[in-house]
C-alpha cells in the first residue's frame, strides 16, 4: 500500500513521462507534484517506489520511468478522466458511422479510432447468425441465375449460381416467395435441414437452388475480415517504436497473424466498459512496449464485437478511454437503428 504521498509522487511522474517521454529526476517531479518536499525526501520516495517495481532508473540517466506495474497501478486508481471536447464534438464523427451497410460501419470505426488518436484503430466483426431477411432469384439466361439475399442488418450478397436446366422467371420467383414465406428470420443450418425434409415437395432443381442460396448466405458469413486494422503505419512515427527495429518487427507481426490480438479482444468483448492492457505485465499482450484500449459494442443490447486502440505504452490514457468509449457507443447507435 502506498501512502498518499507516493500516490501523488508517482502520478507525477507517470504524467510527466507520458508527455515528455523522458526520465523524470526529483527536481522536475518536485514541481510537478505541487508539494513542497525537499530533493532529499522525494529520492527516498522514489527508492522506494523503484524497490516496489513501479518505477526503474535507466541506466543511461539519473531520472526514473514508470515499468508496466507502475502504468497498471496509475491507470487502476489514480488517472483521473477529464472529459475534453470531444463529447460535445461527438455528433460530428457520428455521421460517419451511418452507412448504408454494417461493415462499412465497422471500417469507418476503425479509420476513426486511429485518426483520432493518431495510432492504431482496430475493430472485430460483429459476430452473427447466418440469418437472411429476404431472398431474391433473378433469371439471366443460359442456366444461370443470380441469387440476392438481404440480411436481418442490411448487408446484401449477391452470387451467380449455374442451374443444370434453365429455369423461366416464373419458376424462381416461386423458389424466392416459398424461402421468404416460410424461412424468412430462421438460421440457415434450420433452413437447410427443413428443406431436406421437404425435398419432396419440390421440384429438383428448385431444391437444388433454394439449397445453392443457403450456402451463398452461409459463405457471406465467413467471408468478412474477423477483424478490421487502420492506421499501423503510425506506429512507425512514434518516437519510442523508431528506433527498435526489433519491436517493430514484432508489432507487424501480431497485426499481420491478428490470432494473439483476437484472442486478448475476445477476453475484453466478455467484460464491462472500457479495459486496458498494458505490454510487459503479463503475457495478454505479446509486445511489451504496447498497450491496448478496448471496450465491447453491442446490437440491439446484445454485445456483439470489440473495438479499441493499440499504441505505445507511453499513451495518454485518460484521451484514449474517452476516444474508445464515445466510439463504441457511436457504433452500437449506427449498429442497432434498423
Amino acid at each position: 500500500m502506498l501512502d498518499d504521498r507516493a500516490k501523488t509522487l508517482l502520478k507525477a511522474l507517470v504524467e510527466r513521462y507520458i508527455a515528455d517521454g523522458s526520465p523524470v529526476g526529483s527536481r522536475t517531479l518536485s514541481k510537478a507534484s505541487g508539494l513542497e518536499l525537499s530533493p532529499a525526501t522525494i529520492r527516498n520516495v522514489m527508492a522506494d517506489l523503484e524497490e516496489l517495481g513501479l518505477i526503474a532508473s535507466p541506466h543511461t540517466s539519473a531520472g526514473r520511468i514508470p515499468t508496466a506495474r507502475g502504468y497498471r497501478l496509475f491507470v487502476d486508481t489514480l488517472l483521473t478522466a477529464k472529459p475534453g471536447g470531444l463529447r460535445e464534438g461527438a455528433g460530428s464523427f457520428e455521421s460517419q458511422l451511418l452507412p448504408d451497410q454494417p461493415q462499412k460501419v465497422i471500417a469507418n470505426a476503425a479509420q476513426l479510432l486511429s485518426s483520432l488518436s493518431s495510432f492504431v484503430g482496430v475493430v472485430t466483426s460483429p459476430r452473427k447468425t447466418a440469418v437472411f431477411h429476404h431472398i431474391e432469384f433473378l433469371r439471366l439466361g443460359d442456366r444461370r441465375v443470380l441469387v440476392i439475399m438481404v440480411s436481418p442488418g442490411g448487408d446484401v450478397q449477391n452470387r451467380l449460381v449455374f442451374t443444370a436446366q434453365d429455369l423461366t422467371q416464373s419458376d424462381l420467383t416461386e423458389a424466392s416467395n416459398r424461402l421468404n414465406a416460410h424461412y424468412a428470420g430462421l438460421s440457415l443450418d434450420v433452413v437447410r435441414d427443413r428443406l431436406r425434409s421437404e425435398v419432396d415437395q419440390l421440384r429438383g432443381e428448385i431444391a437444388k437452388l433454394m439449397s445453392a442460396a443457403v450456402d451463398v448466405g452461409q459463405q457471406g458469413v465467413t467471408e468478412h475480415e474477423p477483424m478490421i486494422l487502420s492506421g499501423e503505419r503510425n506506429l512507425l512515427t512514434v518516437q519510442d517504436f523508431s528506433h527498435d527495429m526489433g519491436s517493430l518487427r514484432r508489432m507487424f507481426d501480431m497485426f499481420e497473424q491478428k490470432t494473439q490480438l483476437m484472442r486478448l479482444l475476445d477476453v475484453s468483448e466478455r467484460a464491462e466498459g472500457v479495459r486496458i492492457y498494458i505490454g510487459g505485465e503479463s503475457q495478454v499482450v505479446p509486445v511489451e512496449e504496447l498497450s491496448i484500449v478496448s471496450a465491447p459494442y453491442e446490437v440491439d443490447g446484445e454485445v456483439v464485437g470489440t473495438l479499441g486502440v493499440i499504441g505505445p505504452t507511453r499513451m495518454a490514457y485518460d484521451r484514449m478511454i474517452e476516444i474508445v468509449d464515445i466510439t463504441s457507443r457511436m457504433v452500437s447507435n449506427a449498429l442497432s437503428q434498423k
